[in-house]
Formats: structure tokens, sequence, C-alpha cells
């Protein structure tokens, strides 16, 4: 039951506000535009599961490296969204696990109503990928959904899955076992995709206060770019199938509410039942490019992901994992780009680096609340270093502007740099597993942390010298474009990209 106060009428045009909006923003261009891409091992240059994608949200992202940590009998963990939530919720409590593994994640501070810091996954110690992406659910879905909605959402399951999951499989098992007990608490509807060195998964969690939910396994000759997340076609035995997984009711939820008959429709199509049937170009175009240009090696996939099509100023950040088996956890490889990765470049970080670098961490530019209050004692020198998301945030601004002139070169530089970091991984697997095997295990994480500190360091200073390059052609070329409002940003439909 819906727990509101006031008339009928009022809940109505409440809820109609929330579908009326939600519906708009899918139909045209949606705010979020998260995206992830899968391709299969046997699609793969290595025969590696490549995944790759960005979250797509306003404030600063700042990259942590989170250790594995023991809780006590009967711990929790408080998961829900609060009332300032565009739809509200309330929240609640959930048994926390005995152990949670170390992963690697991009964290943000700011989605209205959504306790910070918020993730959309990474990677964990048991090489599990994880990207969250927006699935906007049917207006009917976000118009029943409760007020207030309790149960984990979309940044609370992202980090259960990598604080516990072991596979691909598991992640889907686990998240769908919490909203089977939990519910979900929505936004209008989300998708997650998950990856192992064998396969991936696509879990969407639909709004409406159900507990609706499905996953669609992604095999070793899939090619999937969830932009947004969709699942087409699946079986109505779907949970006795090893490819599928589900909530118990999904099928007859939908029969009971007229959105399916068996008699007339020719097959179950879940986005067509549950979703809203659109996708934001360039989706099939790239998931055509990709197979097309099979077998995809590590540098194409970084160059997916790069993309100016998606890759742009709402782009929180750019991850590619190539996953493959691994003797030793510590050596799990995701590379990060630490802000839009048109022009940022990707450094490589092992789930076994002990800390991230300051320029690299959490700062002030862009996080929830620093602007009501002064800088505390603790935070001075890591505030006083270098802030890698704002010099390659400078970078994308004077890029974009003048993109025929400057975004072919720093692309170049990007590129030549990353073919580098590439090369250097082999050597760095041999130095590190002579130090594990020689028994110098503390010796080995500290090698590992401090190679990516340097090259992150030195992704500054090449990130440094095409600004300082850029910004002196722009004032000499083309002079500084005063603005023309008051406005300095708003939330909307339009991004800075770098389109020529």
């Amino acid at each position: 039951m819906f727990r509101i106060g006031g008339s009928l009428r009022r809940r109505a045009q409440h809820y109609m506000k929330w579908a009326l909006l939600t519906l708009s923003c899918s139909l045209a261009n949606p705010v979020w535009s998260s995206y992830a891409i899968y391709v299969g091992k046997n699609l793969t240059a290595d025969g590696s599961v490549m995944m790759g994608g960005s979250g797509d949200e306003v404030s600063s992202h700042w990259l942590e490296v989170v250790p594995a940590q023991t809780f006590p009998d009967g711990s929790v963990i408080t998961v829900g969204v609060n009332e300032r939530a565009f739809m509200p919720g309330q929240f609640t409590t959930i048994p926390q696990v005995a152990r949670t593994a170390r992963y690697l994640t991009m964290n943000y501070s700011e989605y209205e109503g959504f306790p910070p810091p918020l993730t959309n996954g990474g990677l964990n110690e048991h090489n599990v990928a994880a990207r969250d992406v927006w699935s906007p659910s049917r207006p009917e879905l976000v118009a029943m959904t409760p007020n207030p909605q309790t149960g984990p959402q979309y940044s609370d399951l992202s980090r259960i899955a990598m604080e516990r999951a072991r596979t691909a499989r598991e992640a889907v098992e686990i998240i769908g076992a919490l909203i089977n007990e939990y519910g979900y608490s929505t936004y209008g509807g989300n998708s997650h995709m998950f990856a192992d060195e064998n396969e991936g998964w696509v879990l969407i969690n639909f709004a409406g206060g159900e507990g609706l939910w499905i996953a669609e396994r992604l095999g070793p000759d899939d090619i999937r770019m969830s932009y947004p997340g969709y699942i087409q076609d699946i079986p109505l035995n779907f949970n006795a199938h090893p490819d599928f997984m589900g909530s118990p009711h999904l099928i007859e939820f939908a029969m009971d509410r007229g959105w399916y008959d068996p008699d007339a429709d020719a097959s179950f199509n879940v986005t067509r039942v549950f979703g809203v049937q659109e996708e934001r170009y360039p989706r099939s175009e790239m998931e055509a490019e990709l197979r097309s240009e099979a077998p995809i090696d590590l540098r194409r996939m970084m160059r997916a992901v790069r993309d100016p099509r998606i890759s742009k100023d709402s782009t929180g950040y750019g991850q590619v994992a190539a996953l493959s088996e691994s003797a030793r956890p510590e050596m799990n490889l995701l590379w990060i780009a630490p802000t839009g990765s048109v022009t940022a470049p990707f450094i490589p970080y092992r789930i076994g680096v002990q800390h991230i670098a300051p320029q690299y961490g959490k700062h002030r530019y862009l996080t929830k609340d620093e602007a009501t209050g002064f800088l505390t004692e603790d935070w001075q020198i890591q505030e006083a270093t270098e802030f890698a998301g704002r010099t390659f945030k400078r970078l994308m601004y004077f890029t974009c502007d003048h993109p025929e002139k400057f975004l072919p070169e720093v692309t170049e530089a990007l590129t030549a740099f990353e073919d580098q970091l590439i090369k250097e991984q082999t050597t760095v697997a041999d130095t590190a597993e002579a130090l594990f095997s020689a028994g110098k295990r503390e010796l080995a994480l500290n090698y590992l942390t401090e190679y990516s500190a340097t090259r992150g360091a030195s992704a500054l200073l090449l990130g440094n010298a095409l600004l300082g390059s850029i910004e002196a052609r722009t004032r000499l070329l083309y002079g500084y474009r005063e603005p023309t409002t008051d406005v300095v940003s708003r939330l909307s439909y339009d991004r800075i990209d770098c389109l020529l």
C-alpha cells in the first residue's frame, strides 16, 4: 500500500508527475548517459573477457582502493534513499557478511537523496568487474513505486557485488536475492553489467516496488553495449534456463497487468514489456563496429570507451578491464582514466595497490557540500596536491572548444602514452611475481603501488604539457571566449563534447 498522506487525487498527480518526467527523459536525450561495453573471450585477441565504460554524474570523482574487511556477527549496513530523492524513500538496514573483498572503485559524491560516497562498481580481488547503467522502466511501473520506498539502491548493490561476488554469475545471484528479500529503491529503472574471465551478465532492476528484476548471461561470442541497459527476448521458463535469472513472478506480473499475452505475443521481450523501447545513439553502431573488427585487443577497447560519441563532459571517468585467469588476486588489473577518457589517459592499477596517489584521490572540486565550509587541517596536504580530475577536465574544455584543431593531437599523445604502459605490463607482472615467489610480499605490493603512482605522475606531466600548449594556442588563435549569461551550469540534456 502507498503510505502517503493527502487525497487520492494528490497521490495520482504526484505519481503521474514521476511517470511523465521519466518518460520525457527516456524518449528525449536522457539525463543519464552511463554506458558499459562487453566483448566475449572468443572475440578478443588474447582470449580475455573485456568490459569497459563509465558513469554519468555531475559531481567530483575520485579513485579508491577499498581493503578487505572482517565484521562481527550481527553487523548491518544502511541502504536505500532518503526523502530528498526524486522518488523518495527511507533508509533501512540489511545484514553485512563476515568478510568483504578488496576492490578498486571510482567514487562520487552527488545524486539527490542518495548518501555519498556513491559507486558504479569497479574490479574486486576475485576478478569480478562491474558497471552500473541507467535503464528506464515503463511509466506505469514508475507511477506505482511506493512512497516512501525501501531497499538497497543501485550504488548499494554495486558496492555489495564488489564486496561479495566471486564470479559474475554470483554477483547476479547476490543482487537478485537481496531484491527478492528487501526490495529495491529506484530512481526510475536501472541495470548492472558484471563480467569475469569466463562470461558476463546484464541485470535489470525495475521501478514499481514489486521486486521485479531479470538477468541475462553474455557468453564468449557476445558483444553488448548497455546504453541504456537492455534485455530482449527471454524464454517463459527463464528460471530453468542456465542463461537467465530473475524474480519468480516476473511473467505472471506482466500477464496480470495486461502487458503480455502469450496467445497474442510472439515472444516475451523484456524491454518492450517492462522498459522503454529506445536506445541512445550510437549503441547499435558501436556493437556492429566492434563485431566487424574482432578480434578486439586492449587498444581497440580503450578506443571504444574513449569514443567522443559517448565520452564527454558528463563522463565521470573511464574504465577498461581485460579479464583473464590470474594466479594471484593482487595482480588483477583495471585501467582507469581520472575523468572522461576522450581527453584523459588510462592508467593501470592492480588490486595489490596499497593506496592511491593523492592527486587521484578525493579533492574538494565538485564534491558535495564542500562549498559550505572551510578546509580542515587533516585535509590540508591532500587538497594542496594537484587534482588529476580537474587538470584533465580543463584539457577537455579547451580541446572540445575546437576539436577539429586539437582533438587529433590529444588522442595521438594519449594513445602513445598508453601504448608504452601496455608494453610495460609483462615486465610489471614478471617483476611482481619474482618478488611474490621470493617471499617478499610487502616489497611486491610496494612495487605495484609505486608503479601506478609513478605512471599517474607521468600522466599529469603529459596532461599539463598538452594543456599548456592548447591553452596558449587557443588564446593566440581564437582568443578567450567570454560567457554571454550568468548561468555557469545546469542539469540539462546538452553535454560539452569533442564531436567534430
